[in-house]
């Protein structure tokens, strides 16, 4: 299933499903709810089971999603670098697009102090490697993770889980409390007990059904680091091979979801505690003929976003828009902190209270200098300048974005109409990338390089590279 495509699972069941598995009471008058939001680490929409895939196993990130409500169409932006992990992370914790979140004056609104201002204890711990370490240090307490930390421990999440529930235990009583999580996983290298590795079978995980061999032309970064972490033309073996880790490393980081959901409870403040999910970003893993996240595909671009807690109603699923960067508007009006003035993030609370259907009315997507993308309701266009190469999807038919329309005369009136709206989108957000270019090159790919190119050893480094 993907992005679109959610089993009936989150439907009229979910409230008394949640209710059965201790879902939230009521806030309790006067006490001003805590945050936690888990914040992983090129996560798929699609690799969680409530979200719509009955081929992995994440029963307490389920519980959770199924108790809270569920945001079908949240995207992370894009990025300015292949590292999308970096930028997506500045612009969730600075509420701002990309295009100007980067050089901010001292004193830029962030997250952990709009929170300390409410009256909160505020927590991180996460990834030191391509993260905003200028906005960690406005937490009351920051943490990082050693190297590599649990992307190798072959137990994804487990450090962060420990010391989370050790802060449990030690936290100023007299305050709330917002725990911020940002494992390194399940980003490459993936490494999985055999616990994890053995609840799948590599040779029964379902290819993606936009699985190709080679991406058909040239998408500005067709050589990225993440593109060698598989050899040219991607096979079903390998993918599959690469699914398994994949979803091994997942089923380890939920595990560690429960036995934070478990301390909260032992600690008395699960059912006033607010739990986030979401991702930085996805990441292809054959999809299209790629491998990484330097793609502005629903399987990239599009990301994870559930929200349960006290004051949020359980079992609902919305389609309305939203960016990562909307979260810290969200959190800050559901707890009752102050958004600061000056971001670009829209608050979704009104969506999540039934106030209001949406706050955005189309979604802009951009990757460095050559690639952009914008959607209105089922459609979505996709431009690469560098390349002068065009492609449209009706998302309501092909949800996988494998049938190109732009070149079909029936829908010329969709591709003029979301070339303009592109425009539209990059003056509002201070995008100056042209949508052509004088000289471009040919977008065909050549495959004799790709037949010739080695990838490097899996999970190795050097230049280049995007963590």
């Amino acid at each position: 299933m993907n992005r679109r495509g959610f089993l009936n699972v989150c439907g009229a069941g979910a409230a008394s499903f949640a209710l059965a598995k201790g879902g939230h009471a009521a806030e309790a008058p006067g006490r001003k709810p805590n945050v936690v939001f888990l914040f992983t680490d090129d996560q798929r929409e699609d690799t969680v089971a409530a979200l719509g895939n009955p081929n992995i196993k994440t029963p307490n990130l389920d519980a959770l999603a199924k108790s809270g409500v569920i945001f079908r169409n949240a995207y992370c932006m894009g990025g300015f670098s292949g590292a999308v992990c970096l930028p997506s992370r500045m612009m969730m914790l600075r509420g701002r697009s990309w295009f100007s979140v980067r050089n901010l004056p001292p004193g830029f609104p962030n997250f952990p102090t709009a929170l300390n201002e409410a009256g909160y204890e505020t927590y991180h711990h996460g990834k030191k490697g391509n993260t905003d370490t200028q906005v960690h240090k406005f937490f009351t307490h920051t943490h990082y993770l050693d190297g590599d930390g649990d992307r190798t421990s072959g137990f994804p999440c487990k450090t962060l889980a420990d010391d989370a529930i050790a802060f449990l235990k030690t936290r100023d009583k007299a305050k709330p409390f917002f725990i911020y999580l940002a494992p390194a996983n399940p980003h490459d290298p993936r490494v999985a007990d055999k616990k994890y590795m053995d609840q799948y079978d590599a040779e029964k995980i379902p290819m993606p059904p936009n699985f190709l061999p080679f991406h058909p032309f040239d998408n500005g970064d067709m050589v990225i680091r993440d593109e060698k972490l598989a050899p040219w033309p991607r096979t079903e073996a390998e993918v599959r091979k690469q699914l398994h880790d994949y979803y091994a490393v997942i089923t380890g980081m939920d595990e560690q979801v429960g036995r934070l959901v478990a301390a909260l409870k032992d600690a008395g403040e699960f059912d006033n505690t607010i739990f986030v999910f979401a991702s930085d970003q996805g990441i292809a893993i054959g999809s299209h003929g790629l491998m990484g996240k330097q793609n502005l595909y629903e399987h990239t671009m599009g990301v994870p976003l559930f929200l349960t807690g006290p004051g949020i109603p359980q079992g609902k699923i919305v389609d309305a828009f939203g960016y990562l960067f909307d979260v810290f508007p969200t959190v800050c009006d559901l707890v009752g902190a102050k958004v600061p003035e000056g971001i670009e993030g829209k608050s979704l609370a009104p969506v999540i209270q039934g106030k209001a259907e949406g706050v955005r009315d189309a979604i802009f997507l951009a990757y460095k200098g050559i690639q952009r993308a914008v959607r209105k309701n089922r459609w979505k266009l996709l431009r690469y300048p560098q390349v002068n190469k065009t492609q449209l999807f009706d998302l309501d038919a092909d949800p996988f974005e494998t049938k190109d329309l732009s070149a079909d005369p029936a829908h010329a009136g969709e591709v003029k109409e979301l070339l303009a709206l592109m425009a539209e989108q990059q003056k509002l957000f201070g995008d100056p990338q042209p949508l052509t270019v004088a000289s471009p090159k040919p977008a065909e790919v050549d495959l004799s390089f790709f037949q010739r190119a080695r990838p490097p050893a899996k999970g190795a480094k050097g230049k280049g590279k995007a963590k």
